[in-house]
């Protein structure tokens, strides 16, 4: 015998498969949002894959850091073929990625194709000659992290374990990338990065030598900030905009210096925002939860009380 209950449900079966045709029009109309990137699409050309660019980037990381990711039982005598072969997927994989974002992003119509596909393999050809600079900044990195942190045991479990590295990985190769006016790829995988550790870095922002991040959840810096070397941040830091200016129609001007400065042999502790494009002097120490909306100048002490 069937109860009220089980009545409701097959008369609610019933309906969902008569609206379900309703439903997919109502969800695939114009106007809503879904459908632009199929609108943009460049003839056959698919939209940038979060897989394979997520793909690229830990091919990429096992190639500047060959052994701890990717394959592990490389040899020295093996290690010009794994990082070759790494390489030859990398660049053909990010052409493509490439392509796809140019195509997305181009306003010119279906006649860009030829264009996008030349652009996408020169930008791809610069990017990879970045490589062994990012791998000569990203040892410095992995130096200044293993310095400033007497609970690690090694420059290894640096690299195999921090989430500030892992991060930093990431913003240093989008920001090569959106040096090189790549669209869409380089937030990718920031956002990336962002997802899997807690740490928020734009890749338009400059960021300096021996950089460390410890603990590093919570960490915000922003589109234009500036960072200098030496410069170490605590978890919970906010390097953010105090305003946006708006235009005459109520929208953000973009493009506009609005992050803070911070020069060399900085430390910020933890919880600390500093908002606006202010600047904090070199070999100053910025403390805990601080609340900072105005410049200071080298060698500062700023307290709770003081910001």
């Amino acid at each position: 015998m069937v109860n009220g209950d089980e009545k409701r449900v097959a008369s609610a079966g019933q309906a969902g498969e008569d609206d379900f045709s309703q439903l997919v029009e109502a969800l695939c109309a114009p106007g809503n949002g879904a459908t632009t990137g199929v609108k943009k699409r460049r003839r056959d050309q698919a939209l940038p894959s979060r897989q394979a660019v997520g793909e690229i980037v830990e091919a990429l990381r096992s190639v500047l850091f060959p052994g701890y990711f990717g394959l592990s039982e490389i040899r020295e005598e093996s290690l010009r073929f794994h990082v070759g072969a790494q390489l030859d997927q990398i660049r053909r994989s990010l052409q493509k990625q490439i392509k796809r974002g140019l195509c997305f992003t181009c306003e010119e119509g279906t006649e860009c194709l030829p264009e996008c596909d030349q652009k996408a393999r020169d930008l791809t050809g610069a990017f990879i000659r970045t490589l062994p600079e990012v791998r000569r900044k990203l040892a410095l990195d992995v130096q200044a992290s293993y310095d400033g942190d007497p609970a690690a045991a090694d420059p290894d479990e640096v690299i195999f374990c921090y989430p500030g590295i892992v991060a930093v990985t990431n913003y240093r190769l989008a920001h090569e990338l959106h040096l090189l006016g790549v669209p869409i790829i380089p937030r990718m995988i920031t956002e990336a990065a962002h997802s899997a550790t807690g740490i928020d870095i734009h890749p338009g922002a400059a960021i300096g030598e021996h950089f460390f991040i410890d603990h590093g959840t919570g960490v915000v810096i922003g589109e234009t900030g500036i960072i200098g070397s030496r410069v170490r941040i605590y978890q919970g830091v906010t390097l953010g905009a105090k305003s946006f200016q708006l235009d005459a129609e109520g929208n953000p001007v973009r493009g506009i210096d609005r992050h803070p400065i911070v020069e060399d042999d900085v430390t910020i502790y933890s919880g600390a925002t500093i908002l606006g494009r202010v600047t904090i002097g070199r070999g100053s120490v910025i403390g805990g939860n601080v609340w900072l909306v105005h410049s200071v100048p080298p060698e500062s002490r700023i307290t709770q009380a003081q910001g």
